[in-house]
């Protein structure tokens, strides 16, 4: 394998781990086997904090590729908890509201999932990477300042409802590049008549690439032991 010239390696994100968390921790380990101070590492497509699942990481020239799998299709598995509200949607935050369920049924909730199935437009959660004026709406957020981001348009393919205990709901959603689960939930929330917020979230699929092909960071460096490292850089 050849980590300057690029490689593209799949991850399984751990629970409570930032994207650049992992980033950062394959960075090191490639660097020490390398013997380098200096080695491109990126990823495709954030994840949140307190979401796991399939994360692509590219290094060196094939950094270059990340915004190809960035605009690949995603898959997610989530738990939803109705009849209450957070500020950030998830478990970052505490419950600020709570709203009745007892009106909910499965047969409700089944029907109105169908409803977003399509082309949609969405408002991203102020606790978001998105930019106001150069500024990241979380880091606004989270010095209690007001975040007005604008709604955008992504497409939903798929929602399927895989259980339903409630106030709780397990669903798959299959969706484009930039759609925010968490706000999804919101929604969810609010076109049945109460709120929601996220319990749960994995990534179960980027593209082709599905969490079965996933390495473990913790078993990263054993992995990169095995590997036959080609140390000199492709001549162009």
């Amino acid at each position: 394998m050849n980590f300057k010239k690029g490689e593209v390696l799949y991850f399984d994100k751990p629970l409570t781990w930032t994207s650049f968390n992992l980033v950062s921790r394959v960075r090191y380990h490639l660097s020490r086997k390398l013997g380098v101070k200096k080695l491109k590492v990126g990823h495709a497509g954030t994840l949140d904090p307190l979401a796991t699942g399939v994360m692509i990481i590219c290094t060196g020239k094939a950094t270059k590729r990340i915004e190809e799998f960035q605009y690949h299709t995603k898959e997610y598995v989530a738990t939803i908890q109705l009849g209450a509200t957070t500020p950030s949607y998830d478990l970052e935050k505490e419950i600020d509201a709570t709203y009745p369920t007892e009106h909910i049924t499965e047969e409700m909730v089944a029907e109105m999932l169908k409803k977003f199935i399509g082309e949609i437009w969405q408002t991203p959660p102020a606790f978001s990477a998105c930019k106001v004026d150069g500024t990241r709406a979380y880091d606004l957020a989270r010095k209690g300042k007001e975040v007005d981001l604008k709604p955008k348009l992504l497409v939903i393919d798929e929602i399927e409802l895989l259980e339903c205990n409630l106030p709780e709901i397990k669903i798959r959603v299959v969706c484009s590049k930039g759609t925010y689960i968490r706000a999804l939930a919101r929604d969810i929330g609010e076109a049945l008549g109460s709120g929601a917020h996220l319990t749960g979230l994995i990534r179960t699929r980027i593209g082709e690439i599905t969490l079965d092909k996933c390495m473990d960071v913790d078993t990263f460096p054993e992995w990169l032991e095995q590997q036959t490292i080609e140390m000199e850089e492709d001549k162009i």
